[in-house]
């Protein structure tokens, strides 16, 4: 005998009045939005209107957006719509939608702009920093302290990266689009929609193809850098965390927010190979010498490093609050490598050591920290703590000063011109600056009015390639500038005349044992000390001297 089941009267009336509130806002959405966000909600010249979006968004925030609109940007008022019918509008956009993308989709929209070149005056493009300001929407291209150009471009997220040379500027958002800035040319080049939602983007480490991640639809894009028309399209079936390049192989890394593997691309024919670990890393670093992964999961109950070669975990620490391990940074010290990071929602950071894995200290900042950065020329770490000064960290002992800004505003974010001479801070406030700082003398050079400045990028500082060079100028510091100029004759030869001179074999093989090596290098007596140098220091000197190879020899 069949049961039939009956539901509560009142139950039926709900379900059938919210249907009606769904089909009354997907009419309204249909007459007054799709032709800015897409008959599918997917967005096309306006942002994706999806729940991943809008679950942050308070429903009193978006009924004033759709009744007033906002400043400075395409989206109009609706003066005409009534409460009942935003609150519809917001009912149907927040309920799940089923989008497709397509190669073709991507392919339809490329877009390449022909405005006319001009000329940037770049004096050394590895001091090139280029400025997100996220209230107007603008990216600024900048050199020491002039502003050499700005171009607008939406909802940057997920880190700007430079190609290999540096002249040419890639520009992710978090709804898909990717944009080129030619530095060398003066102009925005063009821009294409990979996806709906993206997370992040990298480039192989010959510059020819953009990896970009991506939540919608889960994959994986492989995009010509040149013509950024799609190479490969790459089905996931999880949410990815980051995908970064190597520099020293043609592969490419990236793990899962809700799947415990790694993920190893190659960049040459796209194949990718998986390794399982015990949980997933929501985030991640590769160390710089491309031998380990730093990951943590968001539960951050654990630091762990996975040895690449060995294909296994071989280190993990129990520690409270996530750290935020995309916002770690490097140095060398007395022998030793080390890193630290920020911890999401706790008001410290913490220092670890390198390559002898241990944890180090941990530090109070008095308040939650997000970014913390350093470079050789500065003896401090910089970071934030949510307040309106800048936290210096002594990299010697750890003792913890602070820069007065602007008292209300939020300090967010340091970064570094690519010698190392200045220091780039953001007030991240609507009314904020940008402030420049005497990286050494802590002066501050100059005050930029900005809205809501965020990101930094500079070449040195944020291309993966470099890391082991920072770290080489540390290790030359403290072993080498006794003896050894960089570009000039000293004690010994400058490092720019061994570079253009010998080859790479040779000079390793004189610093690993000069007395052996004298001779053949046309010397009568030995002068050069054997420092004893640990493999990581030896990498690291060597990549920080061939920076002072001539472009022709290298």
């Amino acid at each position: 005998m069949n049961r039939i089941i009956l539901l509560p009267l009142t139950l039926l009336i709900f379900f059938g009045a919210f249907a009606g509130e769904l089909a009354k806002g997907s009419r309204l959405y249909q007459k007054h939005c799709a032709s800015c966000h897409g008959v599918d909600r997917a967005g096309t010249v306006a942002p994706p209107l999806l729940p991943l979006f809008l679950k942050k968004i308070p429903e009193k925030k978006l009924i004033y957006i759709i009744k007033n609109g906002l400043p400075a940007t395409q989206m109009p008022a609706f003066p005409q719509l009534s409460e009942d019918d935003i609150k519809s509008i917001i009912a149907y956009i927040k309920t799940p939608a089923k989008i497709n993308w397509s190669e073709e989709k991507i392919v339809n929209s490329i877009s390449i702009d022909n405005y006319p070149p001009k000329k940037l005056s770049v004096k050394n493009i590895k001091n090139i920093v280029a400025v997100v300001e996220r209230g107007r929407q603008k990216v600024w291209i900048m050199e020491e302290t002039r502003i050499l150009d700005k171009f607008d471009f939406r909802n940057v997220h997920g880190g700007l990266k430079f190609s290999p040379s540096g002249w040419k500027l890639y520009v992710p958002s978090r709804d898909g689009w990717i944009g080129r800035y030619d530095i060398n040319k003066g102009r925005f080049y063009g821009k294409v929609r990979a996806c709906v939602y993206l997370r992040n983007i990298s480039l192989d480490r010959t510059g020819k193809y953009i990896l970009v991640s991506c939540w919608l639809p889960k994959s994986i894009i492989i995009l010509d850098a040149g013509s950024f028309r799609p190479v490969k399209f790459i089905k996931q079936d999880g949410l990815i965390s980051a995908v970064y390049e190597l520099y020293s192989k043609d592969k490419a890394v990236f793990t899962y927010r809700d799947k415990a593997v790694i993920g190893f691309l190659d960049t040459k024919d796209f194949s990718i190979s998986y390794k399982k670990i015990k949980e997933p890393y929501e985030d991640f670093f590769i160390d710089p010498f491309e031998k380990y992964i730093v990951g943590t999961s968001r539960k951050g109950t654990q630091l762990i490093i996975y040895d690449i070669n060995a294909d296994k975990e071989i280190f993990s620490y129990p520690i409270e609050g996530m750290p935020h391990l995309a916002s770690a940074t490097f140095w060398y010290r007395n022998g030793k490598f080390y890193f630290a990071t920020p911890h999401i929602g706790k008001p410290y950071i913490t220092v670890w050591q390198m390559y002898r894995w241990r944890f180090v200290d941990k530090i109070s900042i008095k308040g939650n920290g997000f970014f913390v950065r350093t470079h050789p020329t500065t003896p401090y770490l910089w970071t934030d703590n949510g307040g309106d000064k800048i936290v210096l960290v002594d990299k010697n002992d750890y003792s913890v000063k602070t820069i007065e800004t602007v008292k209300g505003k939020r300090v967010i974010h340091t970064e570094f011109s690519g010698d190392g001479n200045l220091a780039y801070v953001s007030l991240y406030n609507k009314d904020g600056a940008l402030l420049i700082y005497d990286s050494i003398t802590l002066k501050l050079l100059k005050k930029i009015p900005a809205s809501i400045p965020i990101g930094k990028y500079n070449i040195i500082n944020k291309s993966r390639k470099y890391a082991p060079y920072l770290l080489g100028k540390d290790v030359f510091l403290a072993k080498c500038w006794g003896c050894h100029h960089q570009t000039q004759e000293a004690f010994g030869p400058s490092f720019k005349w061994i570079v253009n001179h010998r080859n790479r074999d040779i000079i390793i093989s004189h610093i690993m044992n000069p007395e052996a090596t004298y001779k053949q290098l046309g010397y009568k007596r030995n002068a050069m000390p054997r420092l004893n140098l640990s493999d990581e220091e030896l990498k690291a000197i060597v990549f920080y001297m061939m920076e002072f190879k001539d472009a022709e020899n290298n």
